[in-house]
């Protein structure tokens, strides 16, 4: 049996999110049904990141194994060949025997993005959140800053997430200008509450109208108390940009290292 590692991107906008569920349309679902069909196997994978119903990504990872002796290009090719446009794998390879896109994740990287432009570009508008009127950027980083370490993060999940473990180390929580007319919130951690990001995001976009207070930011945390957070922002500016592995982060902490 091989085991093989699978890089996808997708618009998760007619999905039902990364997990299979009967009579939906999932991305799990696709691919495994195309999978299926080339190797005439029944194929289960395994995903890195369990997306959510509209959520995009640029950097899925999932992992199978297979009898099939068909080459990783020929895998690649006749795959993209059974999928609707919108999901594409992007690379096939070998992995070590075990390997498992999820648990052996390092951590992972999403990007939340939104647009205050008074006209939004139809090739822009299903990856972006439209915010009316002005966002201060100013108090939106200072609040940023401070899921910054390990917290605990009940008041920023959803009710599926309170109902596990909820204490999380947040490594990166900053923004950037991507375009003029795009502002982006970048957050890695090594895993993920239900609705963490897309409610962090709403609570900056409040912060950034002026409704909440940058520095309130620390007594929400400790609250545990998700009615004191913002509201759970529209899922689809949220995009899974990446997924890293042991051999990545090596990488990344080097001086000098690139993605």
């Amino acid at each position: 049996m091989r085991t093989l590692k699978l890089s996808l991107h997708y618009r998760g906008t007619r999905y039902q999110g990364w997990q299979i569920q009967p009579g939906r349309p999932t991305i799990q679902g696709e691919v495994e049904a195309a999978l299926s069909a080339l190797t005439g196997e029944t194929i289960r994978i395994a995903g890195a990141g369990r997306t959510d119903s509209g959520v995009h990504a640029r950097g899925q990872v999932a992992s199978f194994t297979t009898a099939s002796t068909i080459p990783t290009r020929g895998i690649l090719l006749g795959t993209n060949d059974r999928l609707p446009e919108d999901i594409r794998l992007m690379k096939v390879e070998e992995a070590a025997e075990g390997f498992h896109a999820r648990h052996d994740a390092v951590f992972k990287d999403y990007a939340y993005r939104m647009s205050t432009a008074v006209v939004i570009s139809p090739f822009l508008a299903p990856t972006v959140t439209a915010v009316r009127g002005r966002l201060d950027h100013g108090r939106m980083e200072e609040a940023a800053a401070h899921f910054l370490g390990d917290h605990d993060l009940a008041a920023f999940c959803g009710a599926e997430g309170r109902l596990k473990a909820t204490r999380r180390r947040i490594a990166v929580s900053r923004f950037a200008e991507e375009t003029d007319e795009v502002l982006v919130y970048w957050i890695r951690s090594s895993g993920f509450l239900q609705h963490l990001v897309r409610t962090i995001a709403g609570t900056l976009i409040e912060v950034g109208r002026g409704r909440i207070p940058p520095d309130s930011v620390p007594q929400i945390l400790a609250s545990r108390d998700r009615a004191r957070a913002g509201p759970t922002a529209p899922s689809c500016g949220l995009t899974l940009e990446r997924v890293a592995y042991a051999e990545d982060a090596r990488i990344l902490a080097t001086p000098g290292g690139v993605w």
